[in-house]
C-alpha cells in the first residue's frame, strides 16, 4: 500500500514498465511463452490485461502462502516448468542460465545480495530467503541462516525438469499426508502457510538433490515502499 490499493503489485510500474512486464521479458527472451499465472488480489486485473495467461485461481489466498499458491496450478506442473515470484525483477541472463542447466532441480541465487540489504531497513537480511552451497548443490535453503555464512540468496526463480518435478510433487503429497493443510510444519505455522522454501530445504535434508546457477545482483525485490524506491533508482531497461 497505498500502490497495490487498486491494482496487484506485480502491476506497479518500475522505469517505465509493469514488474511483471520485465519478468514476462526475461522468460519470452529465450524462447519461453506460454504462462500460467496464480491470481487471488484483484484477478480480475490479471484476466483483463493478460488474456493469453492460463490463469489458475488460488481462491484461499488470503489464508494460504507461496507454497500451496504454486501447488493450485499442480496440474500444470508435472511435465516441468520455469517458475517465479511475481514481485521480483531479473533479467534475460539469468533465465539462460537456467535453460543450460543439466540438473532437475536448480535454482538461481544472488551472489551480490548485501549490496541491496544495506538499503533495506525495511526489509532486514533475517528476512532474506539464503542458501548455502557447496559447489552447485544447494546445501541449506532458510531465513534462518547466519548472513555471514550464506552463499546468497534464493531469488523465487527456479526450474524443474519433468523428474524434479515428479521429486517434487510427490514429497509435497507425502508432507501434506503427514501435516494436512492445519498441521504445524514450522515457525509455529500450518502448512498450508508454508513458503517454498520451506519444502525445499526439507527436501535436501531428505537426500534430493537441489542445484543452483548463480547470478551476481540484476535482481530485486518489490516488498516495500523503500524497495519500489530503490529499484526505482537502479533498475534500466538494456
Amino acid at each position: 500500500m497505498p500502490l497495490t490499493e487498486t491494482q496487484p503489485k506485480s502491476f506497479t510500474d518500475i522505469a517505465g514498465k509493469k514488474i511483471l512486464d520485465w519478468i514476462l521479458e526475461a522468460f519470452e527472451s529465450n524462447g519461453l511463452n506460454r504462462f500460467v499465472f496464480v491470481a487471488g488480489y484483484l484477478k480480475e486485473a490479471v484476466q483483463t490485461e493478460y488474456p493469453n495467461f492460463d490463469l489458475v485461481n488460488n481462491s484461499d489466498w488470503p489464508n494460504n502462502n507461496i507454497l500451496f499458491s504454486l501447488l493450485a496450478a499442480r496440474k500444470h506442473l508435472s511435465g516441468g516448468f520455469f517458475s517465479s515470484y511475481t514481485d521480483t525483477l531479473f533479467r534475460p541472463e539469468a533465465i539462460k542460465l537456467l535453460t543450460k542447466s543439466p540438473h532437475d532441480i536448480t535454482l538461481i541465487m544472488d551472489t551480490l545480495w548485501r549490496d541491496r540489504y544495506q538499503f533495506r531497513s525495511q526489509h532486514p537480511e533475517s528476512d532474506a530467503e539464503k542458501m548455502i552451497v557447496d559447489g552447485e548443490r544447494v546445501v541449506k535453503l532458510s531465513r534462518t541462516i547466519d548472513a555471514d555464512e550464506a552463499s546468497g540468496e534464493f531469488t523465487g526463480v527456479l526450474r524443474m525438469t519433468p523428474k524434479g518435478s515428479k521429486q517434487f510433487l510427490e514429497f509435497f503429497d507425502e508432507t501434506y499426508s503427514d501435516y494436512g493443510q492445519d498441521g504445524i510444519f514450522i515457525d509455529d505455522k500450518p502448512f498450508k502457510m508454508a513458503y517454498l522454501i520451506h519444502l525445499l530445504d526439507r527436501m535436501i535434508e531428505a537426500g534430493i538433490i537441489i542445484h543452483h546457477v548463480p547470478v551476481p545482483g540484476n535482481y530485486h525485490e518489490i516488498d516495500t515502499l523503500e524497495d519500489y524506491e530503490l529499484a526505482s533508482r537502479l533498475w534500466y531497461p538494456t
